[in-house]
């Protein structure tokens, strides 16, 4: 191979950002739609910037052995159930040479030698990726359609029924967040959790349910408000009412943006209450399992950022 795999340093964090911002926008562009990062490469420092804080030392390059320039990149995060396969991406001028398959072979090693499935959320639409996944041994297990919504600047409108019983998380909650995630999804990730409501960034945000009966935890769900990645999620939900007051709580905290949100499918409550609110598909998404995957007993509301789901 012309390539090395490493660990990323703290010294690739501009390059890995040029990586991630010209490879990401190649694709779209050439496959006739318009570009995801429009802040140029400075605004894809987040990725690293964030990975490292979550998970340090959970990146790895492919450099090339003669320029020393870096030909991909890819973030992974382990958790307690499980290990996720964060944003890979391979520059245009080294699409096919094998560095990609690489790193996620990496990965792979990474996950079994730790006895843990390995999961990600992959574009439905770019078949090259999807081939990558597939011919590795990944199973596509769920499907998603992501949604976007232009928020007004006097802010979102819509009160669906439940909207009171939805707060501001606080450390206090994230081990009941932990047990419902794992009873709907079979993971765990509370230093997600920590890291979204601690919120030294200054732009992310998560939101709980509780019962009114109960005070019982029944949902949670996060966003992000960085330039590079308006997004909402990670999240679940017991039901799509809890999940649509959970959307409705995030949304209002994105007046003037047009944040992205992905939605299961299969969930048609959830799904027509966005179409009603203004809400257009822009994409589709899987999450695809290699190794051991329990199906969804609620509402999953995956993201990219942090993509640890």
């Amino acid at each position: 191979m012309s390539f090395t795999v490493r660990t990323m340093t703290a010294d690739d964090r501009h390059e890995v950002a040029e990586l991630i911002c010209i490879s990401i926008n190649h694709w779209y562009q050439t496959h006739g739609c318009p570009p995801i990062f429009t802040g140029g490469p400075s605004s894809c420092n987040v990725f690293f910037d964030v990975y490292e804080s979550l998970d340090p030392n959970c990146g790895i390059v492919a450099e090339h052995r003669e320029t020393g320039r870096l030909m991909a990149s890819c973030f992974y995060h382990p958790r307690q159930h499980h290990v996720s396969l964060g944003i890979m991406t391979v520059h245009p001028n080294h699409f096919g040479s094998g560095a990609g398959k690489a790193l996620l072979q990496h990965i792979i090693d990474y996950a079994e030698s730790s006895s843990k499935p390995l999961r990600l959320t992959q574009s439905a639409i770019n078949v090259d990726s999807f081939s990558l996944y597939n011919k590795a041994g990944f199973v596509p297990r769920h499907a998603y359609q992501d949604m976007f919504l232009e928020i007004p600047e006097s802010g979102f409108a819509h009160q669906p029924e439940g909207l009171i019983n939805v707060r501001a998380a606080t450390l206090d909650d994230v081990a009941a967040m932990a047990d419902l995630e794992y009873q709907i999804a079979g993971i765990t990730r509370e230093q997600d959790y920590r890291y979204l409501i601690e919120n030294q960034d200054g732009f992310w945000s998560m939101s709980v349910y509780t019962c009114p009966e109960s005070e019982n935890l029944v949902g949670f769900l996060g966003s992000c408000a960085h330039p590079a990645t308006n997004l909402i999620g990670p999240g679940v939900a017991t039901t799509d009412n809890v999940a649509i007051a959970l959307l409705a709580h995030q949304l209002a905290q994105h007046a003037g943006n047009t944040p992205v949100f992905l939605l299961p499918v299969e969930s048609e409550s959830l799904v027509r209450t966005a179409y009603d609110w203004g809400a257009r598909n822009c994409e589709m998404h899987f999450c695809q399992v290699y190794g051991d995957f329990q199906p969804y007993n609620g509402v999953n509301m995956p993201s990219f950022m942090p993509e640890t789901g």
